[in-house]
């Protein structure tokens, strides 16, 4: 009996070719924009994760910043410079700080090797800086801490400044001149980010002893020997962030002689608050999207109850006949029923299809900087099943059952 059901229900349906055609392509519309939204919104946030991955884990940076000019006051602001011995205070006396490094940067450092001249930018940091930040080494290796205590002139070459002074040449063991001091190489870093546009790689790292005693900070502060341009530091736990910068900003205004509570004296980049941030943006802009597309799987769902609704009409006589010869109620439900399901089965299985291989396609495409190609995401096509399975039960459900509650005598006397 299933399978005569079954070849009924096909027949019908190819007897109405393009009307079942325009309403599975309402479903397959709708199936295939909730995944594309949702998906877009996903590329959105992968290629935010990713742009924060090539700048480090957990990173928290501080700036010099401004403060009163007078303490307890809140006008008359002063500029400040952050030294080398605010970050050795952070190191010893904030509990929350796992790691943190000075960084002294210049960028107006000329780069002689045997072969070619550039310029970038110049960093002096401690060993424990690739710990902080995300840098892959390619060949060689890192900076150590005899490298730091000896002051040696060596140096680490990023991915783009390895390719301007030794292009199609070995860069480790060769030696450099930074504004004529010899430095030797001791490391290359591999690409970061793609198609070279992260500013890591064209940038130059030595020890901080060697860089400070000579390139120091071009500042005007009184000593500016010690000024550095900027600390990096991680929290011991990403949640505990938000302590970790009470405890270096009441240090920082301790060493220079301001209220911590003065927010406008700092200048501070907290990148796991940052993509907190981004991540409820995402998640509203998912909940929307996926709205969207929730209301066009909704209104394919209400074109199969209604083409359901017309044929239970158009077929009055047929299941007052069906009836007559002894069809049960529950047969002419099931063949009701299959016809909505399989319609919304079908047209929901085309749509997913399309969207997997429509994402598919666009991945094998270059994508912009911070942004990916829309992907699946399961949490959607959850949703999406989930959607398909009650609007094939209620597309199904309601026109059978009024189809199968018709009386025969009414049935057969219809025109």
């Amino acid at each position: 009996m299933v399978l005569d059901i079954f070849a009924q229900m096909l027949r019908t349906l190819w007897a109405h070719k393009l009307r079942s055609f325009l309403t599975m392509f309402g479903i397959a519309w709708g199936v295939g924009s909730l995944l594309l939204l949702v998906g877009l919104g996903e590329g959105f946030r992968s290629g935010n994760r990713r742009q924060l991955d090539d700048i480090g884990k957990d990173i928290m940076f501080l700036f010099p910043g401004r403060a009163p000019a007078v303490e307890g006051q809140h006008q008359g602001m002063k500029p400040y410079f952050l030294t080398y011995q605010d970050t050795v205070d952070i190191a010893q006396q904030a509990n929350l700080v796992r790691a943190v490094t000075p960084v002294l940067q210049r960028s107006d450092i000329r780069a002689v090797s045997d072969f070619a001249a550039s310029s970038g930018q110049v960093i002096g940091i401690e060993p424990n800086f690739n710990e902080i930040r995300f840098l892959p080494m390619g060949e060689g290796r890192w900076l150590n801490d005899m490298d730091e205590q000896q002051r040696r002139n060596v140096a680490v070459l990023g991915y783009e400044m390895t390719r301007n002074l030794f292009p199609g040449r070995p860069a480790i063991g060769s030696s450099i001149l930074l504004n004529g001091s010899r430095f030797e190489v001791i490391g290359v870093l591999s690409n970061v980010g793609r198609d070279e546009n992260n500013s890591t790689n064209a940038r130059l790292y030595l020890p901080f002893s060697a860089m400070r005693l000579l390139f120091p900070m071009n500042a005007a502060s009184a000593d500016s020997h010690d000024d550095i341009s900027f600390i990096n530091y991680q929290p011991v736990s990403r949640e505990a962030h938000t302590e970790a910068m009470e405890e270096v900003e009441r240090i920082i205004a301790r060493n220079h002689g301001f209220d911590y509570r003065n927010k406008d004296a700092f200048e501070a980049w907290d990148t796991v608050q940052s993509q907190e941030m981004v991540g409820k943006i995402f998640d509203a802009m998912d909940m929307f999207l996926g709205g969207v597309g929730l209301v066009t799987l909704a209104l394919g769902a209400i074109g199969i109850i209604n083409i359901m609704l017309v044929s239970v009409t158009e077929r009055t006589r047929e299941i007052g006949l069906m009836k007559a010869l002894g069809a049960t109620q529950r047969s002419i439900l099931m063949q009701f029923f299959f016809e909505g399901a399989f319609l919304t089965a079908l047209s929901g299985g085309l749509g997913v299809g399309a969207a997997t291989g429509l994402m598919a396609a666009l991945a094998m495409l270059p994508s912009p900087p911070g942004f990916d190609t829309p992907r699946l995401a399961p949490s959607s096509a959850a949703v999406a099943l989930v959607s398909l399975s009650l609007a094939g039960i209620i597309a199904g459900l309601y026109p059978a059952r009024k189809a199968a509650m018709l009386p025969p005598v009414e049935a057969l006397r219809k025109e």
